[in-house]
């Protein structure tokens, strides 16, 4: 039987505010658990303008629709307007989904400046962004986060080195095939790494043949691996996608999918030892961390 694990990125407030109550409403109509990631500091969205010169970010902008998607308001915060906190803003949607038994976790403080920065941010600056968000999810759900997943699938030394100093139980930064321990730059890392497997829906739709109806497909073909992981964004499957999106859980329940969480795959995978490189994937702006080797 096919397995998946539904992780979900929580990037905005609008994502946070809008999205994430609907994404709950489905998992609980659903009976899955997922893994969710908060960003919980300042929306500085606007900001994300300077990744313009990526090659391929505004095919990517053009090709996924980002102002209906996110919405104008969203994309002018940070420089137009001013950035609003994200989970401070309703405190409640966070505790519901920790009492809801989803698996949750950081994603970071300020999204945009740790996934366009992260390259000059020293261990101890990450650190200092961490125990930001930290200090305000455990005020919230009443017990210390444990889990993460970098933005944009941004990794270096100095988060590796952060992740064992704070105590990370695993994290979810790369892109790959199956759960590993990471070696980067001839060092090794003891934090484990469940990397998403499947292509998220901003890499693949509206590319030739992919819409609202042939998407859900395109990932169940996709889900060849032991161990599957399909990353959703609370701005796209939680708000204008999210039809397409309960299609899919749909289908892939009607073809006998076994649902988990990624701490499950964590604690029952094996752990082989796997370098992470530098790559590109197919849809995306930029470089992100790769898991090496990773038929991806």
């Amino acid at each position: 039987m096919p397995r998946l694990a539904v992780k979900v990125d929580v990037d905005t407030k609008r994502g946070y505010l809008c999205g994430v109550p609907r994404l709950l409403d489905l998992f609980a109509r659903q009976h899955i658990r997922a893994s969710i990631f908060f960003s919980f500091g300042p929306d500085n969205s606007g900001r994300a303008v300077r990744r313009i010169f990526r090659p391929g970010f505004i095919n990517k902008m053009t090709r996924t629709k980002a102002v209906s998607t996110y919405g104008l308001k969203t994309m002018l915060y940070g420089t137009l307007l001013p950035a609003p906190l994200i989970v401070p803003s309703d405190p409640g949607i966070l505790r519901r989904a920790a009492e809801e038994g989803h698996e949750t976790g950081i994603h970071a403080w300020d999204h945009v400046y740790v996934q366009d920065c992260l390259s000059r941010i020293s261990k101890d600056e990450y650190k200092a962004l961490y125990e930001k968000a930290a200090a305000l999810y455990t005020d919230i759900c009443g017990t210390a986060p444990k889990i993460l997943a970098a933005p944009g699938w941004q990794l270096s030394c100095a988060v590796l080195a952060a992740e064992e100093e704070l105590g990370i139980e695993w994290a979810s930064d790369t892109r790959g095939r199956a759960p590993f321990l990471p070696d980067l730059e001839g060092r090794s890392y003891s934090v484990p790494q469940i990397p998403t497997t499947l292509p998220t829906m901003d890499e693949i739709w509206g590319l030739p043949g992919i819409n609202d109806v042939t998407l859900p497909k395109a990932w169940l073909d996709g889900m060849d691996k032991e161990w599957n992981v399909l990353t959703v964004h609370a701005e796209m499957e939680g708000i204008s996608k999210l039809s397409v999106f309960e299609n899919f859980l749909n289908m892939a329940r009607a073809l006998g999918t076994e649902f988990h969480t990624l701490g499950e795959y964590a604690a029952s995978a094996p752990l082989p030892r796997c370098a992470v490189v530098s790559g590109k994937i197919e849809g995306r702006a930029g470089t992100l961390a790769l898991q090496k080797n990773a038929d991806i």
